[in-house]
Protein backbone atom coordinates (compact mmCIF):
# COMPACT_ATOMS: atom_id res chain seq x y z
CA UNK A 1 0.00 0.00 0.00
CA UNK A 2 1.56 3.39 -0.72
CA UNK A 3 1.77 6.20 2.19
CA UNK A 4 -0.31 9.06 1.72
CA UNK A 5 1.52 12.04 0.72
CA UNK A 6 0.09 15.78 0.87
CA UNK A 7 -1.91 15.94 -2.41
CA UNK A 8 -1.21 19.21 -4.85
CA UNK A 9 -3.53 21.83 -4.62
CA UNK A 10 -2.87 23.84 -7.76
CA UNK A 11 -5.06 21.94 -10.43
CA UNK A 12 -8.15 24.16 -9.75
CA UNK A 13 -9.10 26.33 -12.97
CA UNK A 14 -8.30 29.72 -11.49
CA UNK A 15 -7.50 30.91 -8.29
CA UNK A 16 -11.09 31.66 -7.26
CA UNK A 17 -11.98 28.16 -8.46
CA UNK A 18 -9.38 26.21 -6.25
CA UNK A 19 -10.97 24.56 -3.68
CA UNK A 20 -11.20 26.41 -0.20
CA UNK A 21 -12.36 24.60 3.46
CA UNK A 22 -16.24 24.91 3.57
CA UNK A 23 -18.63 26.04 6.73
CA UNK A 24 -20.12 22.63 7.20
CA UNK A 25 -20.11 20.72 9.98
CA UNK A 26 -20.50 16.91 9.35
CA UNK A 27 -19.58 16.06 12.88
CA UNK A 28 -23.23 15.16 13.95
CA UNK A 29 -23.43 12.87 10.27
CA UNK A 30 -23.14 9.08 11.00
CA UNK A 31 -24.35 8.22 7.85
CA UNK A 32 -22.55 9.30 4.60
CA UNK A 33 -24.43 8.21 1.56
CA UNK A 34 -22.41 8.72 -1.85
CA UNK A 35 -24.62 8.45 -5.23
CA UNK A 36 -23.97 9.51 -8.19
CA UNK A 37 -24.76 9.15 -11.84
CA UNK A 38 -22.77 5.59 -13.81
CA UNK A 39 -18.84 6.87 -14.59
CA UNK A 40 -18.35 9.37 -12.34
CA UNK A 41 -16.59 7.62 -10.19
CA UNK A 42 -18.81 7.22 -6.77
CA UNK A 43 -17.44 4.08 -6.02
CA UNK A 44 -13.90 5.78 -5.26
CA UNK A 45 -14.81 8.79 -3.79
CA UNK A 46 -16.95 6.66 -1.17
CA UNK A 47 -13.77 4.65 -0.14
CA UNK A 48 -11.97 7.89 -0.21
CA UNK A 49 -14.26 9.68 2.02
CA UNK A 50 -14.42 5.83 4.70
CA UNK A 51 -10.65 6.69 4.62
CA UNK A 52 -11.37 10.61 5.55
CA UNK A 53 -13.74 9.82 7.77
CA UNK A 54 -11.34 7.45 9.57
CA UNK A 55 -8.35 9.18 10.09
CA UNK A 56 -7.36 9.76 13.27
CA UNK A 57 -8.41 6.38 15.06
CA UNK A 58 -12.14 6.32 14.13
CA UNK A 59 -13.66 3.16 12.93
CA UNK A 60 -15.43 3.02 9.85
CA UNK A 61 -17.30 0.78 7.78
CA UNK A 62 -18.15 1.08 3.87
CA UNK A 63 -21.36 -0.68 2.22
CA UNK A 64 -21.99 -1.80 -1.49
CA UNK A 65 -25.50 -2.78 -2.26
CA UNK A 66 -25.00 -3.19 -6.01
CA UNK A 67 -23.47 -6.32 -6.38
CA UNK A 68 -20.38 -5.00 -8.41
CA UNK A 69 -17.84 -5.90 -5.57
CA UNK A 70 -16.43 -2.46 -6.61
CA UNK A 71 -14.70 -1.37 -3.46
CA UNK A 72 -12.03 -5.26 -3.09
CA UNK A 73 -10.98 -4.04 -6.85
CA UNK A 74 -10.34 -0.47 -5.44
CA UNK A 75 -8.91 -1.57 -1.83
CA UNK A 76 -6.61 -4.65 -4.01
CA UNK A 77 -8.60 -7.26 -1.89
CA UNK A 78 -10.01 -10.43 -2.50
CA UNK A 79 -13.87 -10.01 -3.76
CA UNK A 80 -15.99 -8.88 -0.33
CA UNK A 81 -18.35 -11.46 1.63
CA UNK A 82 -21.01 -10.83 3.20
CA UNK A 83 -19.17 -9.82 6.40
CA UNK A 84 -17.67 -7.15 7.57
CA UNK A 85 -14.03 -7.09 6.85
CA UNK A 86 -11.28 -4.49 7.52
CA UNK A 87 -9.69 -3.47 4.09
CA UNK A 88 -7.72 -0.53 5.09
CA UNK A 89 -5.79 1.27 7.86
CA UNK A 90 -5.92 5.07 7.63
CA UNK A 91 -3.42 7.71 8.81
CA UNK A 92 -3.13 7.80 12.19
CA UNK A 93 -4.24 4.62 13.65
CA UNK A 94 -7.80 4.68 12.04
CA UNK A 95 -9.76 1.67 10.36
CA UNK A 96 -12.16 0.90 6.93
CA UNK A 97 -13.78 -1.97 7.20
CA UNK A 98 -16.27 -3.06 4.13
CA UNK A 99 -18.82 -5.37 3.38
CA UNK A 100 -21.00 -5.72 0.07
CA UNK A 101 -24.27 -6.20 1.50
CA UNK A 102 -26.05 -9.02 -0.64
CA UNK A 103 -30.38 -8.72 -0.12
CA UNK A 104 -30.49 -12.16 -0.01
CA UNK A 105 -28.52 -13.14 2.61
CA UNK A 106 -29.93 -9.89 4.32
CA UNK A 107 -33.32 -11.07 4.38
CA UNK A 108 -32.19 -14.47 5.40
CA UNK A 109 -29.78 -12.35 8.68
CA UNK A 110 -33.28 -10.29 9.07
CA UNK A 111 -35.54 -13.92 9.63
CA UNK A 112 -33.03 -14.85 11.87
CA UNK A 113 -32.68 -12.29 14.16
CA UNK A 114 -36.57 -11.26 14.67
CA UNK A 115 -38.30 -14.72 14.13
CA UNK A 116 -35.30 -17.17 14.51
CA UNK A 117 -36.20 -18.48 11.49
CA UNK A 118 -32.51 -19.16 9.56
CA UNK A 119 -33.33 -22.36 8.84
CA UNK A 120 -36.99 -21.67 7.57
CA UNK A 121 -35.39 -19.21 5.99
CA UNK A 122 -32.58 -21.84 3.90
CA UNK A 123 -35.36 -24.07 3.01
CA UNK A 124 -37.58 -20.86 1.22
CA UNK A 125 -34.35 -20.16 -0.86
CA UNK A 126 -34.35 -23.07 -1.79
CA UNK A 127 -38.14 -23.18 -3.28
CA UNK A 128 -36.94 -19.48 -4.67
CA UNK A 129 -39.29 -17.61 -1.97
CA UNK A 130 -36.00 -15.47 -1.07
CA UNK A 131 -35.07 -14.57 -4.27
CA UNK A 132 -38.94 -13.86 -5.21
CA UNK A 133 -39.45 -11.23 -2.03
CA UNK A 134 -35.87 -9.63 -3.29
CA UNK A 135 -35.91 -9.64 -6.79
CA UNK A 136 -39.70 -8.85 -7.54
CA UNK A 137 -40.57 -6.69 -4.48
CA UNK A 138 -37.81 -4.48 -4.89
CA UNK A 139 -39.45 -2.64 -2.56
CA UNK A 140 -38.50 -5.14 0.25
CA UNK A 141 -35.13 -5.46 -0.95
CA UNK A 142 -34.20 -1.50 -0.28
CA UNK A 143 -35.67 -2.00 2.82
CA UNK A 144 -33.10 -5.14 3.62
CA UNK A 145 -30.19 -2.91 2.31
CA UNK A 146 -30.93 0.22 3.94
CA UNK A 147 -31.65 -1.92 6.70
CA UNK A 148 -28.20 -2.96 7.02
CA UNK A 149 -26.87 0.45 6.91
CA UNK A 150 -29.07 1.09 9.86
CA UNK A 151 -28.12 -1.49 11.91
CA UNK A 152 -24.22 -0.50 11.45
CA UNK A 153 -25.18 3.42 12.16
CA UNK A 154 -26.93 2.19 15.57
CA UNK A 155 -24.93 -1.03 16.80
CA UNK A 156 -23.09 -0.89 19.79
CA UNK A 157 -20.78 -3.08 21.43
CA UNK A 158 -20.49 -2.99 25.16
CA UNK A 159 -21.79 0.25 25.24
CA UNK A 160 -20.04 1.82 22.55
CA UNK A 161 -21.16 2.69 19.32
CA UNK A 162 -19.37 0.15 17.04
CA UNK A 163 -18.19 2.35 14.05
CA UNK A 164 -18.10 6.25 14.52
CA UNK A 165 -19.64 6.35 10.62
CA UNK A 166 -20.97 4.37 8.02
CA UNK A 167 -20.55 5.27 4.28
CA UNK A 168 -22.82 3.80 1.49
CA UNK A 169 -21.60 3.26 -1.91
CA UNK A 170 -25.38 3.69 -2.81
CA UNK A 171 -27.18 3.30 -6.49
CA UNK A 172 -27.05 5.73 -9.40
CA UNK A 173 -28.71 9.49 -8.89
CA UNK A 174 -31.26 8.80 -11.16
CA UNK A 175 -33.16 6.19 -8.46
CA UNK A 176 -31.12 7.66 -4.82
CA UNK A 177 -34.65 8.78 -3.71
CA UNK A 178 -36.81 5.91 -4.30
CA UNK A 179 -33.69 3.75 -3.10
CA UNK A 180 -33.50 5.44 0.53
CA UNK A 181 -37.56 6.47 0.67
CA UNK A 182 -38.55 3.03 1.91
CA UNK A 183 -41.23 3.98 3.33
CA UNK A 184 -43.15 5.25 -0.23
CA UNK A 185 -41.87 1.90 -1.72
CA UNK A 186 -43.42 -0.17 0.91
CA UNK A 187 -46.32 1.82 0.94
CA UNK A 188 -48.77 -0.55 -1.48
CA UNK A 189 -46.65 -3.94 -0.27
CA UNK A 190 -47.16 -3.87 3.57
CA UNK A 191 -48.95 -0.69 5.40
CA UNK A 192 -48.40 -2.60 8.92
CA UNK A 193 -45.93 -5.64 10.15
CA UNK A 194 -42.44 -6.02 10.72
CA UNK A 195 -41.85 -4.42 7.10
CA UNK A 196 -42.97 -1.75 7.61
CA UNK A 197 -41.85 -1.15 11.11
CA UNK A 198 -38.44 -2.11 9.76
CA UNK A 199 -38.96 0.82 7.23
CA UNK A 200 -40.30 3.33 9.64
CA UNK A 201 -36.89 2.34 11.47
CA UNK A 202 -34.87 2.83 8.65
CA UNK A 203 -36.49 6.32 7.88
CA UNK A 204 -35.48 7.41 11.69
CA UNK A 205 -31.89 6.82 10.64
CA UNK A 206 -32.32 8.43 6.90
CA UNK A 207 -34.34 11.23 7.22
CA UNK A 208 -32.53 12.48 10.39
CA UNK A 209 -29.74 14.58 10.97
CA UNK A 210 -27.72 11.50 10.85
CA UNK A 211 -27.60 11.03 7.46
CA UNK A 212 -26.44 13.09 4.71
CA UNK A 213 -26.84 12.14 1.00
CA UNK A 214 -23.64 13.35 -1.22
CA UNK A 215 -23.68 13.67 -4.77
CA UNK A 216 -20.43 12.99 -7.26
CA UNK A 217 -20.20 14.58 -10.60
CA UNK A 218 -18.33 15.47 -13.42
CA UNK A 219 -18.13 18.92 -15.28
CA UNK A 220 -20.03 17.76 -17.83
CA UNK A 221 -23.58 18.66 -18.99
CA UNK A 222 -25.05 15.04 -17.82
CA UNK A 223 -23.68 14.28 -14.64
CA UNK A 224 -24.34 17.98 -14.09
CA UNK A 225 -27.61 17.67 -14.90
CA UNK A 226 -27.94 14.84 -13.11
CA UNK A 227 -27.01 15.98 -10.14
CA UNK A 228 -29.56 18.83 -10.15
CA UNK A 229 -32.31 16.83 -10.53
CA UNK A 230 -30.49 14.40 -7.91
CA UNK A 231 -30.41 17.67 -5.66
CA UNK A 232 -34.48 18.18 -6.37
CA UNK A 233 -35.36 14.78 -5.72
CA UNK A 234 -33.93 14.59 -2.35
CA UNK A 235 -35.26 17.66 -1.77
CA UNK A 236 -39.05 16.98 -2.61
CA UNK A 237 -38.45 13.51 -0.53
CA UNK A 238 -37.84 15.32 2.61
CA UNK A 239 -34.30 13.45 2.48
CA UNK A 240 -31.04 15.15 3.76
CA UNK A 241 -28.81 16.69 0.98
CA UNK A 242 -25.23 16.54 1.99
CA UNK A 243 -22.41 17.73 -0.55
CA UNK A 244 -21.41 17.96 -4.08
CA UNK A 245 -18.32 16.25 -5.15
CA UNK A 246 -16.93 17.27 -8.57
CA UNK A 247 -14.20 14.09 -9.64
CA UNK A 248 -11.35 14.26 -12.12
CA UNK A 249 -10.84 17.80 -12.66
CA UNK A 250 -7.95 18.38 -14.84
CA UNK A 251 -5.14 20.52 -14.67
CA UNK A 252 -5.76 23.89 -16.23
CA UNK A 253 -3.00 25.00 -19.37
CA UNK A 254 -4.56 28.21 -19.76
CA UNK A 255 -4.84 31.48 -18.17
CA UNK A 256 -8.03 33.64 -18.08
CA UNK A 257 -6.19 35.81 -20.74
CA UNK A 258 -4.58 33.26 -22.60
CA UNK A 259 -8.22 31.41 -22.39
CA UNK A 260 -10.42 34.82 -23.92
CA UNK A 261 -7.42 34.66 -26.68
CA UNK A 262 -7.47 31.11 -27.93
CA UNK A 263 -11.32 31.24 -27.78
CA UNK A 264 -11.20 34.36 -29.97
CA UNK A 265 -8.31 33.40 -32.04
CA UNK A 266 -6.83 36.81 -31.22
CA UNK A 267 -3.10 34.98 -30.30
CA UNK A 268 0.03 36.91 -32.27
CA UNK A 269 1.56 33.86 -34.50
CA UNK A 270 5.06 35.85 -34.62
CA UNK A 271 5.15 35.52 -30.49
CA UNK A 272 4.07 32.33 -30.39
CA UNK A 273 6.73 31.48 -33.42
CA UNK A 274 9.72 33.08 -31.30
CA UNK A 275 8.48 31.30 -28.00
CA UNK A 276 8.82 28.06 -30.11
CA UNK A 277 12.22 29.68 -31.13
CA UNK A 278 12.96 30.58 -27.71
CA UNK A 279 11.88 26.76 -26.30
CA UNK A 280 14.28 25.05 -29.03
CA UNK A 281 11.12 23.92 -30.83
CA UNK A 282 11.76 26.07 -33.85
CA UNK A 283 15.29 26.73 -35.68
CA UNK A 284 16.02 30.55 -36.38
CA UNK A 285 14.68 30.28 -39.94
CA UNK A 286 11.13 29.27 -38.74
CA UNK A 287 11.08 25.56 -39.39
CA UNK A 288 10.71 22.45 -37.02
CA UNK A 289 14.04 21.25 -35.40
CA UNK A 290 15.11 17.86 -36.92
CA UNK A 291 12.27 18.01 -39.76
CA UNK A 292 12.87 20.89 -42.08
CA UNK A 293 9.76 19.22 -44.36
CA UNK A 294 7.51 20.64 -41.71
CA UNK A 295 6.90 24.27 -41.49
CA UNK A 296 6.30 26.49 -39.18
CA UNK A 297 2.81 27.19 -39.90
CA UNK A 298 1.37 23.69 -40.08
CA UNK A 299 2.48 23.64 -36.60
CA UNK A 300 1.61 27.09 -35.22
CA UNK A 301 -2.15 26.11 -37.08
CA UNK A 302 -1.86 22.86 -35.07
CA UNK A 303 -1.19 24.57 -31.33
CA UNK A 304 -3.80 26.93 -31.96
CA UNK A 305 -6.43 25.10 -32.73
CA UNK A 306 -5.68 22.58 -29.61
CA UNK A 307 -5.57 25.86 -27.52
CA UNK A 308 -8.70 26.58 -29.11
CA UNK A 309 -10.39 23.40 -28.12
CA UNK A 310 -8.96 23.57 -24.39
CA UNK A 311 -9.98 27.07 -24.43
CA UNK A 312 -13.81 25.70 -25.26
CA UNK A 313 -13.33 22.52 -22.37
CA UNK A 314 -12.37 24.89 -19.60
CA UNK A 315 -15.45 27.25 -20.71
CA UNK A 316 -17.87 24.38 -20.52
CA UNK A 317 -16.43 23.43 -16.99
CA UNK A 318 -16.75 27.06 -16.24
CA UNK A 319 -20.43 27.02 -16.99
CA UNK A 320 -20.80 23.55 -15.32
CA UNK A 321 -19.15 24.97 -12.33
CA UNK A 322 -21.85 27.66 -12.45
CA UNK A 323 -25.13 25.42 -12.38
CA UNK A 324 -22.96 23.37 -9.36
CA UNK A 325 -22.93 26.49 -7.22
CA UNK A 326 -26.39 27.54 -7.71
CA UNK A 327 -27.47 24.57 -6.09
CA UNK A 328 -26.47 25.94 -2.77
CA UNK A 329 -24.29 23.22 -1.55
CA UNK A 330 -21.11 22.76 -0.50
CA UNK A 331 -18.98 21.83 -3.64
CA UNK A 332 -15.53 19.53 -3.13
CA UNK A 333 -13.16 18.45 -5.66
CA UNK A 334 -10.96 15.87 -6.28
CA UNK A 335 -8.11 15.98 -9.17
CA UNK A 336 -7.94 13.56 -12.10
CA UNK A 337 -5.38 11.19 -12.27
CA UNK A 338 -3.62 10.66 -15.48
CA UNK A 339 -2.57 7.30 -14.16
CA UNK A 340 -5.52 5.87 -13.46
CA UNK A 341 -6.29 5.50 -9.44
CA UNK A 342 -5.11 2.81 -7.18
CA UNK A 343 -5.00 2.35 -3.33
CA UNK A 344 -2.82 5.25 -2.74
CA UNK A 345 -4.92 7.39 -4.87
CA UNK A 346 -7.69 6.51 -2.62
CA UNK A 347 -4.85 8.39 0.27
CA UNK A 348 -4.57 11.23 -1.31
CA UNK A 349 -8.28 11.40 -2.08
CA UNK A 350 -8.84 11.34 1.52
CA UNK A 351 -6.48 13.72 2.43
CA UNK A 352 -7.83 16.24 -0.15
CA UNK A 353 -11.60 16.07 1.43
CA UNK A 354 -9.84 16.71 4.55
CA UNK A 355 -8.36 20.06 3.52
CA UNK A 356 -11.66 20.71 2.40
CA UNK A 357 -13.27 20.22 5.39
CA UNK A 358 -15.67 16.98 4.12
CA UNK A 359 -14.14 14.88 7.07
Amino acid sequence: MRAPHRADRSWGTYPQDVPAPNDIDWDGVRLHVVTGKGGTGKTTVAASLAIALATGGKRVLVLEVEGRQGLAQLFDVPPLPYAERRVAIAPDGGEVFANAVDPQEALLEYLEMFYNLRRAGTALRKMGAIDFATTIAPGVRDVLLTGKAKEAVRRKVDGVLAYDAVVMDAPPTGRIARFLNVNSEVAGLARSGPIRTQADAVMDVIGSPLTAVHIVTLLEEMPVQECADGVADLVEAGLPVGGIIVNQVRRPLLNADSQTAALAGTWDRDTICADLIRAGVLTPSGTLVGSSDIPADHLIDSLLLEAREHAERLALEQRERATLRSLSRPIYELPYLSDGVDVGSLYEFAEELRGQGMA
